[in-house]
Parts: structure tokens; sequence; C-alpha cells
């Protein structure tokens, strides 16, 4: 129990860290769990880890989700932006409760995660090529008058790749964003505001799935992982957000090549199975 406790913790630097960052932390997580031997939770720990994650931003935007929801009733363009919401997770919703077992059983391998980082990795790039005139200096916050159904639908389509380990929801949902319209920092926030109902709703539904199945000692293991990553997750959503109003996101899609790589390079030379 001990040494699990230890591969937990070491594992929840990882999720925190990664979740908001556009490198897909589930994709780390697979990785993670093969170079440390760590299987007792099968994939059930790399989805209900993340309301760790889901906690901290919700701790971050407390503040402006307060102001919200006393002004849910009153103000038309805070509903209207919560539809926005719900319209962009529901590609990713519809797909992942039509294809879970298929996805789980066949994509959470370290292969599929390297391929999915090089891809997007080339992605991020590629975006940044065709926004290289776009300035850093508008990388205003997010404005609820922003955003038009549209978007929303391109952001969400976009973001429901994210079901392949290894693409990452936020770096899909912030692409998604930017082909949209928006500047860095109003994609970036607008992908925070997804993972609230989209990966809150996930890990509870898995969670509530799963519990079953969970003894005392995978339900302790599970609730150390969740906290430990939701402090690192604070760090990494405070960083990214102050990152991206002086630089673009081409160091991400850098990273993602070079770990996707270096992945390939381990799993032929049976470093990771």
């Amino acid at each position: 129990m001990g040494e699990d406790l230890l591969r937990v913790a070491v594992l929840a630097l990882v999720e925190g860290l990664s979740e908001f960052l556009p490198i897909s932390s589930t994709g780390h997580l697979i990785v993670g769990k093969s170079l440390l031997g760590f299987d007792a939770l099968g994939t059930v720990f790399e989805i209900v880890i993340q309301i760790g994650a889901v906690c901290a931003l919700i701790l971050y935007y407390r503040k402006s989700l307060r102001a919200q929801a006393a002004q849910f009733r009153v103000n038309a363009e805070v509903r209207r932006f919560w539809q926005l919401i719900l319209v962009a997770c529901l590609p990713a919703v519809a797909l992942g409760l039509l294809l879970e077992a298929q996805i789980e059983s066949a994509l959470f391998t370290p292969q599929v995660v390297a391929l999915a980082l090089i891809a997007g990795g080339i992605a991020l790039l590629l975006v940044e090529h065709f926004l290289r005139g776009r300035s850093l200096g508008e990388s205003r916050a997010l404005h609820f008058d922003e955003l038009t159904m549209r978007q929303a639908l391109i952001v969400g389509t976009v973001q429901a790749l994210a079901l392949i380990p290894g693409v990452s929801r936020s770096g899909s949902s912030i692409v998604g964003g930017l082909l949209a319209g928006l500047n860095r920092r109003a994609a970036t926030e607008f992908s925070f505001y997804l993972a609230i109902p989209l990966l809150g709703g996930t890990t509870v539904y898995k969670l509530v799935k799963s519990l079953p199945l969970l003894g005392a000692d995978e339900l302790l293991l599970l609730a150390v992982g969740a906290a430990l990553s939701g402090f690192f997750a604070w760090l990494a959503i405070d960083w990214l957000l102050g990152y991206i109003s002086r630089h673009s996101f081409a160091i991400f899609g850098v990273y993602r090549i070079v770990a996707g790589a270096l992945i390939l390079l381990a799993v032929a030379g049976e470093v990771i199975v």
C-alpha cells in the first residue's frame, strides 16, 4: 500500500501539472502508469483523479462563478454563455457515451498516446503559424458576449477528438477556440470553463459506475490522487494564464512532438509496454 501511495503521488503531480496544459494529462498518466508499473485501478484512475483538477478550477474561478450564479436568473448574457458551454460539451459527451468501452479497451496504450501527441503537436504549430500575425497583446480575458453558437460548436467538435488519449482536452478546445477566432487567453479560459461540466460530469459518472468494484484501499488511492492533483492543477492554471499573455503555444507543440518520439523509442526498446 505504501508503494502504491508513492506512485499515486507521482502520478497526481503529473496529472495536476498537465491537466490544463495542451499536452494531454490522460496520455501522460497512461505512460506514467506503465513506467511505474502501477495498474491497481485500471482506466478508472486516469479519469477519476481529474476531479481534483476540476475542484481546483472551481476554486480558482470561485468569485466569477459565484457572481454568475447570483445573476443567472436576471442576466440573459450569463444564461447564454452557459448555453454555449452546454453546446460545446455535447459532441464529446455523445461520442464518449457511445464509444466509452471501445475507446478504453483499444486506445489507452502508450503507442496511441505517442502518435496523438505528435499529431497534436504538429496541429498546434500549424495553428500558431497561421496566427503569427495576431498580436499576443490581444490576449484579453474572456467576455461573455464574444462567443457565438457557431464558435461554441467548432470548439466542441474539435474538443471531441480528445476522447483519443494523447490528443488533450485542453489542447483541442484551445485550438478549436483559436480556429473559431478567439484570442489566446479567451480560448484558454473558455477551455477552462468547459472543463467544469465536462470533466466534472465524466469523473462523477465513472466513479459512480465503478464504485461497486472499488474497495477501501482503492478509494483511498483515488482520494489521495485527487487531492494532490488539485493542488498542482491550481499552480498550472495560474501559470498558464500568465504565460499565454506573453507567449504563443508553440513551445507546447514542440514538447508534444519530442515527448511522442521518446515514447515511441521507449516502446520499441520495451522500456514501456
